[in-house]
């Protein structure tokens, strides 16, 4: 196992040489040295695009629940007008329902006298001589108020 190893540097290196040898700019050693963290541009990317994807699905949600909540506030307007005038209509309706039946109540009466026939205008008119009376009324003195006395004084 270590012979493999060993190889595969010696391949790695050969390589090397073989890329730069080719190449008439040398190589220099970087100034910074120090462990840094590559990143891997495939994962990063496939995140970038996830992330993307996801962004643009959420704006498209939001877009449509704003667009939803101003239908549902459209059609609660409408409907708390129709329901005023609704309201409106129902108590105009209980006022000429009341004014109906007064009236029917009248026609109800008006009919009812027509059948028992109690009102008959006169056939014939009488007409009566003045009667004196035999007693006369004396006027009497028209009294004024009473007078109180104060009594122990």
């Amino acid at each position: 196992m270590n012979a493999a190893r060993v190889r595969t540097e010696e391949a790695y290196a050969y390589r090397y040489k073989q890329q730069y040898s080719n190449n008439p700019v040398q190589q220099r050693a970087s100034v910074i040295e120090g462990y840094f963290q590559q990143e891997d541009l495939v994962k990063a990317m496939a995140i970038r695009k996830v992330n993307k994807t996801l962004c643009g699905l959420l704006g498209i949600l939001v877009v449509t629940a704003f667009v939803s909540y101003y239908f549902a506030m459209n059609c609660e307007l409408t409907l708390n007008t129709l329901s005023r005038q609704i309201t409106t209509l129902n108590d105009e309706n209980a006022e000429l329902q009341n004014n109906l039946d007064r009236l029917k109540s009248f026609n109800n009466v008006d009919t009812k006298m027509i059948q028992q026939n109690l009102l008959q205008k006169a056939e014939k008119v009488m007409e009566v001589p003045a009667v004196k009376s035999v007693e006369s009324v004396e006027k009497q003195p028209a009294k004024s108020a009473p007078f109180n006395w104060l009594i122990g004084y």
